[in-house]
């Protein structure tokens, strides 16, 4: 009995510690599992650290003077566009003048500036002397009149007519028996290059004021009594009304569909291929192209080219 009872007591002492070895391995896998699951997750962090540490010391590497020279009608989207890349690359100063399109065509092609802003399609002898065309944005041409203009809708036939001076006053289409002043920008102007070739009257105006600049149209149309004139789309302010063309409004939709006449590129012409700047160039271009750069094109009225 006594032997028995010495081996029951031994199997049941047998049996406990092989419960608490089994406890103890559980215990030692799960402190091995937890601490591993800490250490990768260490190590993530640590690399998305410095991949994010990585990413800031690219951008503030990027350094050096970056200058565009052009359109007046893009200087919305370049102040806009500017500042903000700027403001990503602390290393970068963007200088920008507004000395028309065909004057910033001129200076890229003599090599005072890195991009030509223009505000059309360029030209055969544009594009022979090395400039190429990079669309960033697409505009609408508004054709606009003072408030008091009881016409809301002309045909781009009627428009043409008013601006080669054979429709000279409101009531012949529709209107008040008022005379039309015709406003219009000056030679070498983007616009203005855009708008007669796009109704077919180049060199055929008859202006009664030529205007060196997009703020300026403006102005003058909205303080002039039967004036009529033509910006760029994303200046148009309740100063003025814009008129439908062939009654079709100027809207995103209907510039992407082609279905509203007046409409042109934002161009930023380089001296050769993008793949032949330098890189700070590129780096204005990838910006441009980003979703950032692409909501700055969309916040100044501008359409995002497909």
């Amino acid at each position: 009995m006594k032997k028995k009872l010495i081996a029951s007591v031994l199997a049941v002492c047998l049996m406990a510690a092989s419960l608490v070895g089994c406890g103890s391995q559980a215990e030692t896998a799960t402190d091995a599992t937890s601490t591993e699951t800490e250490v990768t997750a260490a190590d993530e962090s640590t690399v998305a650290e410095e991949e994010a540490q990585e990413a800031t010391e690219t951008t503030e590497d990027l350094s050096g003077n970056l200058t565009l020279a052009g359109s007046t009608s893009m200087e919305k989207l370049c102040e806009a566009m500017s500042e903000s890349f700027m403001d990503q690359n602390p290393g970068v100063t963007v200088t920008v003048e507004y000395t028309g399109s065909g004057a910033g065509l001129e200076s890229l092609a003599a090599g005072s500036v890195d991009i030509g802003n223009a505000s059309r399609a360029l030209k055969d002898e544009e594009k022979s002397s090395g400039s190429v065309e990079n669309i960033v944005a697409l505009d609408g041409i508004a054709v606009i009149t003072d408030k008091e203009n009881q016409v809301t809708d002309i045909s781009a036939e009627d428009l043409a007519k008013v601006y080669k001076g054979e429709v000279t006053n409101w009531s012949e289409l529709g209107g008040a028996d008022e005379a039309i002043v015709v406003i219009g920008r000056e030679a070498g102007s983007g616009t203005r290059d855009a708008f007669e070739e796009l109704l077919e009257i180049k060199d055929a105006c008859n202006y009664a004021q030529e205007l060196d600049s997009t703020g300026a149209v403006l102005a003058k149309v909205a303080s002039t009594p039967g004036a009529i004139g033509y910006v760029s789309l994303d200046v148009v302010d309740d100063t003025v009304i814009g008129l439908l063309i062939d009654g079709v409004e100027p809207t995103e939709e209907q510039i992407l569909a082609g279905s509203y006449k007046l409409q042109r590129p934002f161009v930023m012409a380089t001296k050769g291929e993008l793949s032949e700047q330098n890189e700070l160039v590129n780096a204005w271009f990838d910006y441009i192209h980003s979703d950032a750069g692409k909501e700055i094109i969309k916040k100044v009225g501008l359409i995002i080219p497909q």
